[in-house]
């Protein structure tokens, strides 16, 4: 909880900071004009992103998989187009890197890595989930 106020206070800060930086050098039309077209091109990618990782899970739901890595893929993907709707330089940054497949696949470690920690301490029981399936 700790961590999710430090970045609600930090973000904002460190974005206005960028914006008013990149202001100073490059004027504030064209740094407003760059921050328009990284959100058209960040959501032209995240739509392009969206629908391969889409596709990708259906084709392996009809071979009878189960879309895991499609579902971190697509986890990643909404992150980085949420990132891309927050006006600011920064948020674009990590949100262009979740939307390029060879970055993606890097924070999808980290989301393994993180999980994998959590069931293992559990702090994330995955039995619990059955409670939902007794149909």
């Amino acid at each position: 909880m700790r961590v999710l106020i430090m970045l609600f206070l930090l973000v904002p800060i460190l974005e206005i900071w960028f914006l008013v930086a990149a202001g100073r050098g490059i004027g504030w039309v064209p740094a407003l004009l760059l921050c328009v077209l990284t959100g058209v091109i960040g959501a032209w990618l995240a739509k392009r992103e969206g629908l391969q990782i889409f596709r990708l899970a259906q084709v392996q739901l009809s071979r009878g998989e189960l879309p895991g890595e499609a579902i971190l893929d697509g986890i990643c993907v909404f992150m980085g187009g949420l990132l891309l709707l927050v006006p600011g330089f920064l948020t674009d940054i990590f949100g262009f890197l979740l939307l390029i497949p060879y970055t993606r696949g890097i924070a999808k470690l980290f989301i393994k890595r993180w999980l994998y920690k959590r069931i293992r301490n559990g702090q994330l029981n995955i039995l619990t989930f059955n409670k939902f399936n007794r149909f």
